[in-house]
C-alpha cells in the first residue's frame, strides 16, 4: 500500500484539477456527445467506456455476454470496455486526476471512503426510479457505497466468508455436526488437529492472520477498528477479547496455523490439500476446489457464532460513475442495467460471482445451494471489509504486528498497542 502522505499529494492535485474543471464548463452540456445528431437527425449512440480489472477467462466470457444483451436491449449506448491489468487503483486515480477516467468503473469497497471523500463520484439517488428496486439489494453491501446518507454505488457481486469442512475429517474425529459457536470451533479444532511425532501435519482451523479476516473479530465484543476521526481504534479491551480468541487456538491449544506453516499459499490451498479441517474462506474457495481437488469431500456452514451474535466478513465491488463524465445519462443506463436484476442474473448465473440482490441469489438457486447457501444466509449480516479513508495504515500496521503475535513472539496486548500507536503516527503525519 502507498503511505498516507502521498495519496493526500494526490488528492490536493485532483482537487485543483476538479475546480479548473468546474471553473471551465459552460452552462450545460452542449458539446456532451449525448446531445449529439447524426447527419439524419436523429441521434447516435453514445459510447461510454467502463473499466474493471482483469477476471478468469469464464468471468471475462459473462461479463462481454451481458453487455452485449445490454446494448441490444439500449441500441442507444455502446459500451467500450477496458481491463485494466496491473495497479488498477493507481491507474483510475491518476486518469481521474488528468480528467481521463471513465465514465463508469469498478471500485471495491475497501477504497471507496477515500474516492468519495474526494468529491470524485457522481451521487446515484437522483437516477433511481422505483423499478430499480434499491430495497432488493443486501443492506450491508449497498451501505458500503453510501456516506451522509448518499449513495455513490450499486454493488455488483459479493462473498461473505463461510466455514469449509473436511466431512471426512469430522467423521473420523466423530463431529456429527459443523460447530456453532466459538467455543464448539475450539473443541472440535483440538480433535482434529493431527501430530506425527513434534509436527503437526493437519490443523483443525486454517487461520489467515490478517485484519480483513479479522474485523468481526474484533466487533464481536463491541470493539472497532477506527473511530469516528479516522484514527485506529482496534486496542481496546473489547476489539483484544476477540482476538485474543484467535491467537489462542494458536498459542494455547495447538490447534491451529496460518497456511505457510504447512507450506500452502492461502487458507484455499491449505484445506484442499488436507492440512487443515476448517477454514473460512469466500465463495472463490469452490471454483477452485472444484478444479484442483475434485475428490475432495467438503461442506460450508455459517461461521461460528461469538459472544452469542452472528458475524463474517463481506467483499464486495461496486459500479460506479465518474463525477465528470459527459455522458452521465448514459452512464446510468449501463449501470442501472448491470446492477439490476437482469443483468446481475447473467453475470452471476455460473456461481463465479454472487449476486448482492435477494431476489436474484434466490430465482438462481443460491440460497439453497449446498455450497453456496451459507455464503449467501452471512450477506444479511455480513461486516463490509471497509473502514474509512485511513484503512490501508491501519490494516498496514495491524498486519505487522498481529502476524507476529499469532505466532506467539509477542504479548496481543502489548503487539496491537504498538501497532495502533504506530498506525495513529501515520495518519497524523498524513493530514
Amino acid at each position: 500500500m502507498k503511505k498516507r502522505s502521498g495519496f493526500a499529494i494526490v488528492a490536493l492535485i485532483l482537487s485543483a484539477v476538479l475546480v479548473l474543471s468546474a471553473c471551465g464548463k459552460s452552462g450545460g452540456n452542449a458539446n456532451s456527445p449525448e446531445s449529439t445528431s447524426g447527419s439524419n437527425g436523429s441521434k447516435e449512440p453514445v459510447t461510454v467506456t467502463l473499466a474493471g480489472w482483469g477476471a478468469s477467462p469464464e468471468e471475462q466470457e459473462l461479463l462481454n455476454q451481458t453487455i452485449q444483451e445490454f446494448e441490444t436491449k439500449h441500441p442507444n449506448v455502446k459500451v467500450k470496455y477496458e481491463v485494466i491489468a496491473d495497479q488498477y487503483m493507481d491507474v483510475i486515480k491518476t486518469r481521474l486526476i488528468g480528467g481521463e477516467g471513465p465514465d463508469v468503473f469498478y471500485l471495491d469497497a475497501f477504497e471507496a471512503p477515500g474516492l468519495i471523500e474526494r468529491n470524485v463520484l457522481e451521487p446515484l439517488d437522483s437516477y433511481v426510479t422505483p423499478e430499480f428496486d434499491v430495497a432488493d439489494f443486501d443492506q450491508p453491501m449497498l451501505d458500503a457505497f453510501k456516506q451522509g446518507g448518499v449513495t455513490y454505488g450499486f454493488p455488483k457481486d459479493s462473498s461473505t466468508l463461510a466455514m469449509f469442512y473436511n466431512k471426512k475429517d469430522f467423521a473420523d474425529a466423530g463431529i456429527t455436526t459443523p460447530p456453532a459457536t466459538w467455543e464448539e470451533l475450539q473443541a472440535a479444532a483440538v480433535k482434529l488437529t493431527k501430530k506425527e511425532g513434534d509436527k503437526t501435519v493437519r490443523y483443525g482451523f486454517g487461520v489467515a492472520p490478517e485484519l480483513a479476516r479479522q474485523m468481526f473479530m474484533i466487533q464481536a465484543f463491541g470493539g472497532k477498528v477506527a473511530d469516528e476521526e479516522g484514527n485506529a481504534a482496534f486496542a481496546s479491551p473489547e476489539a483484544l477479547k476477540g482476538l485474543q480468541l484467535v491467537t489462542d487456538m494458536h498459542n494455547v491449544d495447538k490447534s491451529s496455523g496460518e497456511p505457510k506453516e504447512v507450506g500452502a499459499g492461502w487458507g484455499g490451498e491449505m484445506f484442499g490439500q488436507g492440512k487443515a479441517s476448517i477454514v473460512f474462506e469466500g465463495n472463490w474457495a469452490i471454483p477452485f476446489l472444484e478444479s484442483n481437488y475434485k475428490d475432495l469431500d467438503y461442506g460450508t456452514a455459517e461461521l461460528p457464532t461469538i459472544n452469542g451474535k452472528k458475524g463474517t466478513m463481506a467483499f464486495t465491488v461496486a459500479y460506479v460513475m465518474n463525477k465528470e463524465s459527459k455522458k452521465k445519462e448514459a452512464a446510468w443506463e449501463l449501470i442501472s442495467y448491470l446492477t439490476g436484476k437482469e443483468g446481475m442474473k447473467t453475470w452471476t448465473s455460473k456461481g463465479f460471482a454472487l449476486p448482492t440482490r435477494k431476489s436474484v441469489a434466490t430465482e438462481l438457486g443460491y440460497d439453497k445451494d449446498e455450497k453456496r447457501g451459507a455464503i449467501v444466509a452471512g450477506a444479511s449480516y455480513a461486516t463490509p471489509w471497509q473502514a474509512g479513508s485511513t484503512l490501508p495504515t491501519i490494516m498496514s500496521n495491524f498486519n505487522n504486528q498481529f502476524v507476529d503475535t499469532f505466532m506467539g513472539n509477542s504479548k496481543l496486548e502489548d503487539a496491537i498497542n504498538k501497532a495502533q500507536t504506530t498506525a495513529n503516527k501515520e495518519i497524523a503525519a498524513a493530514k
